[in-house]
Order: C-alpha cells, then structure tokens, then sequence
C-alpha cells in the first residue's frame, strides 16, 4: 500500500514538471513570454503600443487637415457670426450677439431666398428619383451596350457645374437662344421671344431643368445598384402565381428598395437646400431685384460683395440648422415607412 501511494506520489512529482516543461516549450513556440502574474506580458505591451503609435501616425495628418480647414473655420465663423466684423481691423469688430440672426429672419429677401430654395427642392428632388429609378430599371434589362448607356447617362454627373450653368444659361437667353428658337420658329408655340432670364419666375425654369437633368444620372447608378441586389427568384415565383410587372414592381421591387430610396431622397434633399452654383451664373446672384436668391447665394452676396461677414455667418448657420433639422425629420419618416 505504501509502494503504490509512493509510485503515485512519484508519477505526480513528474507529471508536474512535464506540464510545466510542456506550457513553457508551448510559450517558447508561440514566441510568448510567460507572466507569472497572468496579465500581458512586456512584449504584447510593447507591440500594442507600437500598433497605436503606427496608428496615431497614419491619422495624425488627415486630422491636422480636419482641424486645420474644416473644424476651425467652423469654429472661427461660428463666432464672428455674433459680430459685426471688421475684416481689415478685426480688433475693432463690435459684438452685436444675436442682431445677426435676427436681422436675417426679419429679412424679407432672405425669407424669399429659403421659400426659393425649398421650391428648388422640392420640384428637383421628386423629379430625380422618379426619373433615375425609371432610367435604372431600363438599364437593368437585357439590352444591348448596356455599359455605353450607363456612360451617358452618368456623363452629366461628372460635367462641371460651371460649364453646364453656362450651356443652359445660353440655350434660355432672350436673343438667339436655342430655347426660343426650337419654341418660336419651329414649333411656333409662341410669336416673341420669352424672355427667361428677365422674369423672376421664368428664371427658375433653367435652374430646375439643370438641377434634374445633372442628378438623374447618379440616382439612376444608385437605384440600378439596388435592382441588382433584389433576388430574382422573387419575380420569377410572383410571375408564376400571375403577378403582372405593375404587381411585381409595386409589391416587390419598390419594398425591396426602399432603404435605397430614403438613401437618395435624404442625400439629393441636402443637395438640393446647398444648391448655389447654378442660380449664381444663370442668375447672376439673384437678378432680377434679388428676387431669384437661393439661401447661399444671398450668403455670397452678403459676405464677399457686401463684405458683411458677420451677417453671413449668421445665414450660413441659419442654413446648416434649417438641413440638420429637415435631414432628421425625412430620416424619421421615410424610416418608418421603410420598417412597416
């Protein structure tokens, strides 16, 4: 009895080496160093601070470019909006706190250029979409050069602003535009010129037409991108229980792309309440009588030509509250719909 307690002692006192001598030949190939203590041992601190350091380099300079022409410009107008600002003598601007603000909500052109921009908005959006869907659905057929069609379908996207501004702003000129000419002398709808860039409503029509027109081809790439994630056997089971294309596209398609489309409406509505480059060529900054302002036109016109900087300031805020609040408010809506 003895014996067998002492062989067994023995085989313990062994084994005991062995898996020690076991983890610490498993340590040594694994290239660990064992901590007594159990936490992470010198080198893992070593090589986690190295990861982070190798990190911090990578991000250091595109965060010194944030701060360095976003962040700070932000901050920087943010408050000169509650002066009256001296650009050639900063020191000499007088704190004028909320006047700014104020002076730009009693403001009846600045009240013309939001209704302007939320009219801009609201025809341009609709007429996107629906358009750049129809488009993506045409293009998501078995058609031939189907590559070529999506190039020119895109092509506007990629065009200037600048350039296209210019095109439209000579097919609709009074004298010897394209527009009047295909109206007058051709389809003779009309017996004088129309003066489109004179009428503070006619104006619009360019404006609204180019907005559509350089849009549609991004939502029609974006939508095609959702059409082709939609399983087919799903049409093709709705086909067989007689589903006509009407049916399958209302009951299917349009669900099954919804995220897509609250994706896009968000997006092109953001677009839309910026939209600045095309009303400041076509309109040259509001004319006629500043009534054709959209709200960063009007900022334009109060910061650079009027060097009112402070007043400015105050609208370019006035703008980002107006698209943080208008951008949550389509998100809560189109999400409820996209969950029911």
């Amino acid at each position: 009895m003895r014996s067998t307690n002492s062989s067994a002692d023995q085989t313990g006192t062994d084994a005991a080496p062995r898996a020690r001598g076991g983890r610490h030949h498993t340590l040594r190939r694994a290239g660990g160093v064992e901590n007594p203590r159990g936490g992470p041992s010198r080198r893992h601190v070593s090589i986690s601070a190295k990861r982070i350091a190798v990190a911090g380099a990578f991000l250091l300079p595109g965060v010194a470019l944030f701060v360095t022409f976003i962040l700070g410009p932000l901050l920087f107008s943010f408050r000169i909006s509650f002066f009256d600002w001296n650009i050639i003598k900063p020191d000499t601007s007088v704190w004028v706190g909320l006047d700014n603000y104020a002076r730009a909500l009693g403001d009846p052109i600045f009240r013309r250029a939001v209704l302007n921009t939320i009219a801009y908005t609201v025809v341009t959006v609709p007429a996107q979409i629906i358009i750049g869907v129809g488009v993506a659905i045409l293009l998501n057929q078995a058609i031939r050069r189907k590559g070529l069609f999506r190039v020119l379908y895109y092509l506007p996207v990629i065009t200037p602003w600048v350039i296209v501004s210019l095109v439209f702003e000579f097919i609709f000129i009074g004298q010897g535009g394209l527009a009047n000419y295909v109206l007058k002398d051709l389809l003779h709808v009309t017996q004088q010129n129309i003066r489109w860039l004179a009428d503070p409503i006619l104006t619009f029509v360019p404006i609204f037409l180019l907005g559509i027109w350089k849009g549609v081809g991004w939502v029609a790439i974006i939508a095609l991108a959702g059409l082709q994630s939609i399983p087919r056997e799903f049409e093709e089971a709705a086909a067989v229980d007689g589903a006509g294309a009407g049916a399958r596209f209302r009951h299917i398609t349009i669900p099954l792309i919804r995220p897509t489309l609250v994706f896009l409406a968000v997006v092109l509505t953001i677009g839309g309440l910026n939209a600045y480059i095309s009303n400041l060529l076509i309109t040259n900054g509001g004319d006629p009588l500043d009534k054709t302002h959209f709200i960063l036109t009007l900022m334009y016109q109060a910061t650079f030509t009027k060097l009112d900087f402070g007043y400015g300031a105050a609208i370019s805020y006035l703008l980002t509250f107006f698209v943080l609040l208008m951008s949550v408010i389509q998100i809560r809506l189109l999400r409820r719909q996209v969950e029911l």
